[in-house]
């Protein structure tokens, strides 16, 4: 039993020797996915789709506070429909599937699997908005899109993912600007505060921003490996879809005005992010809030008589106030360590006969390894305690190590120096001239994040041109 216990183990690829294979062991390994019959998508086992469904749960709370209500758009859009807004269309266009038949009969028009939904909402707005006395407008969508990635990994990027989509209508530009920036920061707030995941705040350039957007916001976490992941972004439209698809309101003084629009969006890429920040060489490390097991109970010497009682009992106790559950199954007690330890179960409760004689349980923490002796009295109240600890310091740790890998490059020499030594952000000052952007993405691969809001001057030239600068921007190579 020790040694499949140990191959277990030995199965995850180190990190260190090959992060790529290490995260699609992981995935595996820890039962998030398996892979279905069609190149780049993906099956979302039951505890993948647990860890989503917390972040679901978390996320739709706070969309509903700032008072948006949820709707449901159809899956396809009609060519035509697709195509009134020119630069939203070529922006999607090599990542569109289409649909050409419906059974036998080919369709007289082409039909688009929705890559994302603006034109549908534009073509539902159009239709029920008239007078300022229907603004604003606050819908959210949960759902699926599809886009034809030529590149997949699974959660990063697949054919097809879930998501929510936020869409909005707005009797002014400043109010659509305010609302861009407001679920920005609900975005930073699931991901900081439950995913323990540390973000920057900031504006795309105009290169990288969504396909027919005035301007995007976005919020940019660092990787264990020095990769960026782009987590959220939220897009101020304008009111350009308004005038392709004919969205006005009649405002008090009686005359048509357009509305302006707001798009945002999170996807299931979030829990790739939660492998790649917290992850480690025994598997995932799930903050406590999105773990959908917050104590494992394991039964030591489980055939002795008043063990597996007293483990159920210990687990009932628990449920009272964390997410717990048993591992009663017939397999050694070190392969259950290993199991639950691969899945990122915050905490493991220990209980054996010896344990029962002197009244405790054995707390292991999954981020630290650090075993506690707990009184059984005292379950209840230390226990969310210890998960509040692991919750704090996953995000403390993530910042820290987000730190170490932030470098500022004054150069184009020192920003390739640095790339090198030590991947992750770069901070630099840019000119502002798209020519230089592409320079920087083909001489090193990396590609500006975001103009971070809080900017800082730490240097008067662009790191490629050596012009004047107008930005510091955050580079890094990217998901």
């Amino acid at each position: 039993m020790m040694r499949k216990e140990k191959k277990q183990v030995e199965e995850i690829t180190a990190m260190e020797a090959d992060f790529a294979q290490w995260y699609t062991d992981v995935v595996r390994k820890a039962d998030l996915v398996d892979y279905a019959s069609v190149r780049g998508s993906m099956i979302i086992r039951p505890y993948g789709y647990a860890i989503w469904e917390h972040i679901q749960k978390e996320l739709d709370r706070q969309i509903k506070e700032t008072g948006h209500e949820n709707v449901y758009l159809p899956l396809f859009i009609p060519e035509s429909l697709l195509q009134k807004e020119k630069d939203h269309i070529e922006g999607f266009a090599p990542e569109v599937a289409w649909v050409t038949h419906g059974g036998e009969e080919k369709l007289a028009e082409r039909l688009c699997v929705r890559p994302t939904s603006e034109v549908l909402f534009c073509e539902h707005y159009a239709n029920i908005i008239h007078s300022y006395r229907d603004l604003p407008k606050l819908y959210n969508q949960w759902g699926n899109v599809v886009r034809w990635e030529k590149t997949t990994r699974p959660f990063l990027r697949s054919l097809e993912f879930l998501w929510q989509e936020g869409h909005t209508c707005h009797a002014t530009d400043e109010e659509a600007g305010e609302e861009t920036r407001r679920m920005l920061e609900v975005y930073a707030d699931v991901c900081e505060d439950y995913l323990a995941v540390p973000v920057l705040r900031g504006r795309k350039t105009d290169k990288e921003k969504f396909a027919g957007a005035k301007f995007t916001l976005t919020i940019e976490s660092l990787m264990h490996d020095g990769k960026a992941l782009q987590t959220g972004t939220s897009h101020h439209l304008g009111s350009g879809f308004a005038e392709a698809f004919g969205i006005q309101y009649t405002d008090k003084q009686g005359k048509l005005q357009h509305v302006h629009q707001t798009s945002w969006g999170i996807t299931t890429r979030l829990i790739g992010a939660l492998i790649m920040v917290h992850g480690d060489n025994r598997g995932l490390v799930l903050p406590p809030k999105i773990a959908p097991v917050q104590v494992m109970v394991i039964p030591i010497a489980q055939h002795k008589e008043g063990v597996l009682d007293k483990a159920y009992e210990l687990k009932e106790q628990l449920n009272k106030t964390v997410r717990a559950g048993i591992d009663a199954s017939d397999k050694s007690p070190g392969w259950k360590f290993s199991e639950h330890e691969m899945k990122g179960v915050p905490i493991r409760i220990e209980i054996g006969p010896k344990d029962i004689e002197k009244h405790q349980a054995v707390a292991v923490r999954r981020d630290t390894g650090e075993k506690i002796f707990l009184s059984l009295d005292e379950l209840e109240t230390r226990i969310p305690l210890l998960l509040e600890e692991i919750q704090k310091g996953l995000l403390q740790k993530a910042k820290a190590h987000r730190e170490e890998k932030t470098n500022i490059a004054l150069s184009m020499d020192e920003f390739k120096a640095v790339l090198e030594s030590n991947p992750g952000f770069i901070k630099a000052m840019w000119c502002g001239d798209r020519e230089c952007e592409d320079q920087i993405k083909e001489e090193t691969g990396a590609t500006s994040r975001c103009m971070p809001f809080e900017q800082e001057v730490i240097s008067k030239t662009c790191v490629c041109c050596g012009q004047e600068a107008e930005e510091l921007v955050y580079w890094a190579k990217a998901y």
